[in-house]
Order: C-alpha cells, then sequence, then structure tokens
C-alpha cells in the first residue's frame, strides 16, 4: 500500500506527452508510459511535508535534470527501456515509503497523522510541445490536471501566456493546444491553473503555476551578414588568418537545429575554414601582382556532423590581397633628354624620369643619385614617386651648351626577397640637358651693393659703383639710372658710380636702400636691377640735453650736504663717450658733482629754504660729450622749493616770485598793444569820414520837401509851397552831378535819363545803387520830370495832374490787407461823396 500525503490534490497527466520525434522512439511507446507514472507518482511524493529529506529533494532534483535531457539528447534511445524505468520507478518508491517509514518512528504523531487526509495542495511539472505543429480537429492534448476535489460540478480554469486562446482546459482537464507555435517566437508559456464550483463560482482549491515549453524543430537556416570581406598581405606565412565569417541560426543553439558549419567551396586550394568560421592561408605564394583579389563560396549548415539533413546557406566573400614592396624600381628608358633656357631661375622644373614599379604608389620608395653635375642639378621624388629633375643654379649657353650625366635608382625598402630581380633590371640611365640661348638681361657683379658715407657736409660726393654686362654674345653697352626721384643718391649712366645729390643726417634717415637700374643701350633693351644699401655714419654733430631735471626740489628740513637730485644728459649721436657736468655759474646755495657715469648730483649747500618766500633758483650746467669734435651746451635747471614729508616725499611745491620778466614774453606783450591800437585808430578814421559824408550837402543836391497840408485842396496853389523849377533844369544842365556821399534824402542821379531809354535809365540806377558801399538803403527811389517820351502812363508828378476829379477807383486797396487800410480810407470813395456827386 502507498501512502499519499497531503498536498496530492492536483496532479499533472501527461500520459499523452509525446518526446520530439527525432529523439524518441517512432513507436514503441512504453518508455513513455513508465515516465508518466514515475513523474505522477514521484510528484506526489516529493509534494509531501517529508520533502525537506535531503535524498528525497536531491533526487527530485535528478529526476528532473535526468528528463531534460533525455528529452533534447539523442541518448534518449538508450535510456528509454522498459526495464530502466521499472527499475527506477521500484528504487523510487522503495526510498519514499522507507522515509515516510522512518519519519513516522521518529515522531509518534506522525503515523496517525499519515493515515488522516492532509490539506491538499497543487503538484505541478513541466509540459512540451512540438513548434510548428498544425493545428489539429480535435485539438491535441498535451497533458491533463487531476484534483481530488473535482467533482462533476468543477471546472478547471488556465489564466497566463496564451490562456483560452492557445490552450485551453475542458471539462476533464485536459489541456489542448490550438494554434501553431513558433519556438523562436516564443519558446516558454508560462500558465496558472485553478479549480473552482460552477454553481457558487466558489474557488476550491488555491492557484498554482507550470509551464509549457516549446520544443525547437530545425525549421530555419543560416544566415550570413551582407558583404563580408577580409585581407591579408601578400607573401604571408601558410596558416595565417585571414578572417573570421559567422551565420547565425534562430534554432536553438543548444541543439544541433542551432548548431552551424562552415565549408569551402572553391579556393581549397589557398585557403581553409575550420568549424568557427576562422579562415587561413594554405599557402606563401599570395602575389598582388598575379592577383589581388579572391571571391571564395563558403557554405553554413546547421546539424553538423549527420549527412544529407539539415539547413544550409551560401554566400561569397572577398579576400583582398593587400600590397608590400617587394619589386624594385627601375627605369624606363635608358636616356631622358630635356631642353632647358638658360635664363630658368633656380628650382625650374626641368622634367621626369619615370620609373617602373609593379607595387602600389604607398609602397614605392625610390631613390635617385645623380653622378655628374649635382651642384647644378637635383633629382627628388614626386607625386607619382617618379624622378624629378630641377635646377640648382642659372645655366648660361655661353659657358656650357649641353650637360650630360647619369642617373642611378635604388630601394632600400624593398623586401629580402624581390619578385623581380637579376642583372638585368634596368637600374640606371642616362641624361642629357642641351640649354637654349635666349636674350639675357644685364647682369650686375652683385645682386646687393652695400656702400657708407658720413652724414654732413662732404668733400667727396661719390659713395661707391656698381657694374653690370650683357652675358649674351652681343655684349651690348650698359647704362644706369635711379628711378626714384627723392633719392639722395645720383649714378653716373655710363660709369654706374654713385654720388650724393645733397647732405645726410644721421639723425633723420640713418640708411637708405636704393634699387639701381641697367638696361641695354639699345631701343627696347632688356632691363635688370640691383639693391643698394647705403648707411649714414655718425658724426659728433649734436650738442647734449640735459634730463632728469624734473626730480631736482628742495625740501625745507633739507640740511646742508643734502643730495637734491641726480640729473643725466642725452645726445642725438652715437656718442660712446661720457658725458661730463659743471657749473657754468657758480651758485651760493648749491653744488655740482660729476659722478663719471653720465649723471651728475646736485648738493645743498646751506639750509633755511621756505616755501612761503620762494624765488627762482636757477643752475646753469655745462655738458660735454667728449666726442670729436667735442660738442657743449649750457642747460638751465630750475629748483624748486616744497614741502615735504619723511624721506623727502613731497608733499607740496609752491610757485616762486618772478624776478624778471622774459625777452619773449615782453615781445608778445608788445605785439598785442600795438594790434589794439591800430584797430582803434582805424575805427575812428572811419567813423568821422561817415560823419563827414552824412552832414555835407552839396550845390546841387535834388530832394523832395516834405511839406504838412492841414487840409486838402491846394490844387496848383502848392507850387508855392514846393520848388519844381529845378526838376525842368535837371534834364537840360548837363554838368549836374550828385554829391559824392549819399545825404538824408533820397540822391536823384539823372546822368542821361532825357537822352535815353528808362529801361537804361533804371539799369544804371540799380547798378549805382549795388556798388554804392556807402550808400544808406533806401525804402523807394524817386524820380521826377521824366517818365520817358513814349510813356502812355503820362507824368506821375502831382504838378502836372488835374483839378478835375479822377477816373481811378482805389477800392482794391482795401483788399490788400491791414497794412493798406490807412491808405484805403484816404483814398477810397465813401457813400456820403457818392451822393454828393450825384
Amino acid at each position: 500500500m502507498i501512502i499519499i500525503p497531503e498536498g496530492a490534490s492536483w496532479k499533472l497527466m501527461i500520459s499523452h506527452l509525446r518526446p520530439p520525434q527525432s529523439l524518441s522512439p517512432s513507436r514503441n511507446r512504453s518508455p513513455s508510459l513508465l515516465l508518466d507514472l514515475f513523474l505522477s507518482f514521484s510528484g506526489i511524493m516529493l509534494r509531501s511535508p517529508l520533502r525537506a529529506t535531503g535524498g528525497i529533494f536531491e533526487l527530485r532534483k535528478t529526476v528532473e535534470r535526468t528528463k531534460t535531457l533525455m528529452m533534447k539528447h539523442s541518448a534518449w534511445r538508450q535510456m528509454t527501456e522498459p526495464g530502466f524505468w521499472a527499475g527506477v520507478l521500484v528504487v523510487l518508491c522503495t526510498l519514499s515509503v522507507g522515509a515516510d517509514v522512518h519519519q513516522a518512528l521518529k515522531t509518534p504523531s506522525m503515523l496517525s497523522k499519515v493515515l488522516q487526509r492532509h490539506k491538499r495542495d497543487w503538484k505541478w511539472d513541466k509540459l512540451y510541445v512540438h513548434e510548428e505543429m498544425p493545428p489539429k480537429h480535435p485539438p491535441e492534448k498535451i497533458g491533463k490536471l487531476d484534483n481530488t476535489y473535482f467533482t462533476p460540478s468543477a471546472r478547471y480554469n488556465l489564466s497566463g501566456d496564451g490562456a483560452n486562446k492557445i490552450f485551453t482546459v475542458n471539462d476533464n482537464g485536459d489541456i489542448l493546444v490550438h494554434a501553431k507555435l513558433d519556438r523562436e517566437e516564443k519558446s516558454i508559456y508560462r500558465l496558472t491553473a485553478s479549480l473552482f464550483n460552477i454553481d457558487s463560482k466558489k474557488q476550491l482549491d488555491h492557484d498554482d503555476s507550470f509551464v509549457i515549453v516549446v520544443l525547437d524543430i530545425n525549421d530555419n537556416s543560416p544566415v550570413f551578414p551582407p558583404d563580408i570581406s577580409g585581407s591579408i598581405s601578400e607573401s604571408s606565412r601558410a596558416g595565417s588568418v585571414v578572417m573570421s565569417v559567422k551565420a547565425t541560426d534562430a534554432d536553438d543553439p543548444t541543439t544541433q537545429n542551432g548548431m552551424v558549419g562552415y565549408k569551402l567551396l572553391n579556393g581549397t586550394d589557398l585557403f581553409s575554414i575550420n568549424y568557427n568560421g576562422e579562415i587561413r592561408t594554405l599557402t606563401s605564394s599570395l602575389d598582388r601582382e598575379k592577383q589581388s583579389q579572391y571571391l571564395i563560396a563558403i557554405q553554413a549548415k546547421d546539424m553538423p556532423g549527420v549527412n544529407q539533413r539539415g539547413n544550409s546557406a551560401t554566400t561569397i566573400v572577398t579576400v583582398n590581397i593587400n600590397d608590400i614592396n617587394d619589386n624594385i624600381a627601375t627605369f624606363k628608358s635608358r636616356e631622358y633628354r630635356f631642353n632647358v633656357k638658360e635664363d630658368s631661375e633656380p628650382g625650374y622644373q626641368i622634367g621626369v624620369l619615370a620609373v617602373e614599379d609593379k607595387d602600389e604608389i604607398q609602397n614605392k620608395d625610390p631613390t635617385f643619385t645623380i653622378h655628374k653635375f649635382g651642384e647644378v642639378f637635383d633629382i627628388k621624388q614626386s607625386n607619382t614617386k617618379d624622378g624629378a629633375l630641377s635646377l640648382k643654379v642659372p645655366l648660361d649657353y655661353e659657358t656650357l651648351k649641353a650637360y650630360v650625366f647619369s642617373v642611378n635608382v635604388d630601394e632600400h625598402t624593398v623586401s629580402k626577397s624581390p619578385d623581380n630581380r637579376g642583372p638585368n633590371l634596368l637600374t640606371r640611365a642616362q641624361v642629357v640637358i642641351n640649354v637654349i640661348d635666349v636674350d639675357e638681361p644685364p647682369v650686375f657683379s652683385q645682386t646687393l651693393y652695400n656702400f657708407s658715407i658720413y652724414e654732413g657736409p662732404f668733400k667727396n660726393p661719390i659713395i661707391g659703383a656698381v657694374s653690370a654686362k650683357d652675358p649674351d654674345a652681343t655684349a651690348y653697352k650698359i647704362r644706369y639710372s635711379i628711378e626714384d626721384p627723392n633719392c639722395p643718391v645720383v649714378v653716373d649712366p655710363v660709369q654706374g658710380h654713385l654720388s650724393l645729390k645733397k647732405q645726410l643726417d644721421r639723425e633723420e634717415e640713418s640708411s637708405y636702400t636704393i634699387q639701381v637700374t641697367a638696361h641695354e643701350d639699345v631701343p627696347n633693351g632688356l632691363k635688370s636691377y640691383a639693391k643698394v644699401n647705403l648707411t649714414v655714419l655718425d658724426i659728433n654733430d649734436n650738442a647734449p640735453v640735459l634730463t632728469n631735471g624734473n626730480g631736482v626740489y628742495v625740501c625745507e628740513s633739507d640740511k646742508p650736504g643734502t643730495i637734491i637730485g641726480t640729473v643725466g644728459a642725452h645726445d642725438k649721436d652715437e656718442n660712446s663717450g661720457r658725458f661730463r657736468f659743471t657749473l657754468a655759474k657758480k651758485s651760493s646755495n648749491f653744488s655740482l658733482t660729476d659722478n663719471r657715469d653720465n649723471t651728475a648730483s646736485i648738493k645743498l649747500k646751506q639750509g633755511g629754504f621756505s616755501t612761503e618766500h620762494s624765488v627762482e633758483h636757477v643752475l646753469e650746467i655745462e655738458i660735454a660729450d667728449g666726442g670729436t669734435p667735442e660738442q657743449k651746451s649750457t642747460e638751465r635747471l630750475t629748483i624748486k622749493v616744497c614741502m615735504c614729508q619723511a624721506e623727502r616725499q613731497v608733499e607740496y611745491c609752491m610757485a616762486y616770485a618772478q624776478t624778471g620778466m622774459s625777452v619773449s614774453a615782453i615781445l608778445a606783450i608788445l605785439l598785442c598793444i600795438v594790434t589794439i591800437l591800430v584797430i582803434v585808430i582805424l575805427m575812428v578814421l572811419r567813423r568821422r569820414y561817415q560823419k563827414e559824408v552824412l552832414v555835407t550837402k552839396s550845390s546841387g543836391e535834388i530832394h523832395e520837401q516834405l511839406v504838412r497840408y492841414d487840409e486838402e485842396g491846394g490844387g496848383e496853389m502848392d507850387t508855392n509851397g514846393y520848388d519844381v523849377s529845378i526838376l525842368s533844369s535837371a534834364c537840360n544842365d548837363g554838368s549836374f552831378r550828385p554829391a559824392t556821399g549819399p545825404s538824408l534824402y533820397a540822391v536823384v542821379k539823372k546822368p542821361s535819363a532825357c537822352k535815353g531809354d528808362m529801361a537804361m535809365m533804371i539799369e544804371v540806377k540799380k547798378d549805382e545803387a549795388d556798388h554804392d558801399r556807402d550808400g544808406i538803403p533806401y525804402d523807394t527811389l524817386h524820380i521826377y520830370g521824366y517818365e520817358g517820351s513814349e510813356s502812355l502812363a503820362g507824368s506821375l508828378s502831382s504838378l502836372d495832374s488835374s483839378s478835375s476829379g479822377s477816373n481811378l477807383d482805389y477800392d482794391f486797396l482795401h483788399e490788400w490787407g491791414p497794412r493798406f487800410r490807412t491808405l484805403a480810407q484816404l483814398y477810397g470813395v465813401d457813400g456820403s461823396d457818392t451822393d454828393s456827386s450825384d
């Protein structure tokens, strides 16, 4: 009798579980049935409270691992014999019963508890299902749920991954699969089982979980990445690694379905590949110059070791052969000829000596050697690693018309075993340079001339000479010139002698750069230029000047013997000698000591100086520069009296009282006084002149008299108060001339009005008014007595006016505005006048 402990309420029946076809026997299912019984029984046993026993617990783990290994490995066939499983079952039952009895004997109450029904518990294991199996009708059963609480009114329920869609449970507890599964998408489904009453909806037992494992089948082929390429240097040793390839298989990598093996389909005489996809060389004779690239077909197949089975994929791998310097550079020709003009400048590129080297350009490293005329020509590597021949010095057709020399090419970085070797390699070539004659400009004997001359007056103006000649066979005469008009130097056009135009002063300009032109003495002759550097040498022609004079002052607290300051000297000349200092006039207050280091110290003889009674203290210091000839100067040093703090720190200095005035100040004051006097005199004369002109009246003056009328009327009787006789005589008296200056009244000037035209007379008057600077501007210009012989307006004079009423209408004066209101009232016609006239 087998004792079933508590917790055996759930039992997972996997009698319908089929192992993978590739691992289990195709027809004999008895091992599977034995496995079902074994797992069911061991599951009931190991869920008991006795599972803490070490042996049973470890045995359960061992059974689990054994089951997994049996399901996944090919050893299944050897382990599924009926006898083996029967033995395992007997052993487990024996161990289980022995453990229970042993525990019951140790605990007296345990035996009674064993015979009783204990609290039930779920017991689960893994379920397995093959991928890619199409749904069946009816659905395939992969397992069964069983619980001791199960009754006809109870039902099972699944929840979790794929529950009620992919996996369902029927009323009997059978687990069914309804869809085709793909292990590569999902390999494990985790579900939870529960039991409840359909009437009361009450859960009869607690939930428990289990997993459904999707078993892999070989339904995926290996996949290579795109564009696989590798490289290896040429002449590499056999066995060198070229590259590695890797194909991936989506199947289970722990089974042969996901394991990948590799195979070369071509190039097996040069390369090999191992099970890891590593490609190696089989030979050391790979030569880039023969073949620079190989295309190798590689097959990747899963289930390696199984012939005619498994999936495969093929790809093309590109193997590039890298170049090394294994070829010696050689000349392409035995002789190279070039033509070079004789006026070519140094650095001129003559030509290229082409070389042949089968290596790639980055591995070419030729060196060239000239065996003759190496001082004239140079050869270096060009950008294409050929020999670039250039000119070092100018050529002269008249000296040598052709150059013949040889050039060697060598390569020191080539490998020890180059592909091309032997005595027939063309590593030496002959070069012929033909010099082409050209008409060259004059050539100076020097490209740069340096001359020097002393500043100041000169006895001999010549400072040097330049020389140039025509290098051609024609040998034209050369003439010299300086094109800069401001240059202080002139050149003799025939001899090339340079001489001074003026005296130089080093202190103004210490050096000159002169450009001298030499040109052939023929029409359109060629020119050339040379530079002349002229240095102006110094002479002692500047007197020294006193410096540091502002730092000399006397403090009120200074005692006799105190050094009140130090002075120095400066000279514009390049004086290498020493300045000497002496007092030009002796001073009763100060003394001067020459320090013999181009400075002098001033000492105080006696104290008692005060800022309140300060006067000017001046020292006249004589300075000699010691040059040749010696220059001297006398400098005036003004010494201030200051109030000082400790260590002669100046607090403030008082201005000294002036004991005299300088000549320049007196001259400035006198000049200002004279200028003011001249301005005053001119103003007085002008005022006097203007006054005389205004008061003086000429006897021939014509003016209009101002007559006051107390009432209207008078008519012709107005002539008693207004003398108009002179108006008529003005036209006949040719001797009448107005006064030179303007009067207080309007001046009448009619030099030719009686004989000319009115327009001409007006222009004359306007011109006189414009050019009269002293005339006073008048508001009106009155002309009486003549309005022109052809005037249609008639006379404007009141003398000629009729006493009869005028037909003129002056009402328009009201429209001229308020400024003419009074005039409009005087000349306007009101209503009363109009009525009376009627």
